[in-house]
């Protein structure tokens, strides 16, 4: 399988716009995630200085990254970032959803990736979702329940956009609705 990338557009507002984040607050909590992250474009050496950027204050300098090479089409296995070098690495056990950043001299975040064709507003929600301080919920887990959320939503936005269409004929009817099946039955059991 061959995979090409668009080397201009994504670089270029990679480098314009800052990167999409939500960060756990600072708390006393440890939970799974320490926030997510909505990248614009699969190309990793398009999003990940726009990343390091943005966590170099709130965390430090970033020097390595992990991610799982199943939701990105090339992998570098390292990125100029500011005059610097952002190692990347790879392992296909690791969480596809989760990215992983470490620091020397601080430690290590997990990040979940949204990716980057979501929607909005399920984008919103699983941001919010995944800054929940002490949350126990993995990436994986997130997505999927943001699966279940937004087939949900879509699901009922069909059936308002056919009760408009319809006038509210999709409604079923059972029995006979003002004829004698519809009357409640006496204490004797007779109408």
């Amino acid at each position: 399988m061959t995979t090409t990338l668009d080397r201009t557009a994504p670089r270029d507002l990679a480098a314009v716009l800052p990167a999409r984040l939500s960060l756990t607050p600072k708390t006393n909590l440890a939970g799974l995630l320490d926030g997510a992250w909505w990248p614009r474009s699969r190309d990793l050496e398009a999003e990940l200085p726009a990343l390091a950027a943005a966590l170099d204050e709130p965390w430090g300098r970033i020097t390595r990254v992990s991610v799982n090479p199943s939701r990105w089409p090339v992998v570098p296995r390292t990125v100029a970032v500011a005059g610097r070098v952002l190692h990347v690495g790879w392992f296909t056990e690791q969480d596809p959803d989760k990215l992983i950043l470490l620091s020397y001299t601080v430690g290590r975040w997990d990040l979940l990736v949204i990716p980057p064709e979501t929607e909005p507003a399920a984008a919103a929600r699983l941001m919010a979702a995944a800054a929940i301080p002490g949350s126990v919920l993995a990436a994986g887990v997130l997505m999927a329940n943001e699966m279940v959320i937004g087939r949900g939503i879509r699901d009922a936005r069909r059936r308002e956009a056919t009760w408009e269409d319809e006038a509210g004929a999709c409604m079923p009817t059972f029995g006979e609705p003002f004829g004698r099946g519809a009357l409640p039955l006496s204490a004797n059991g007779w109408r």
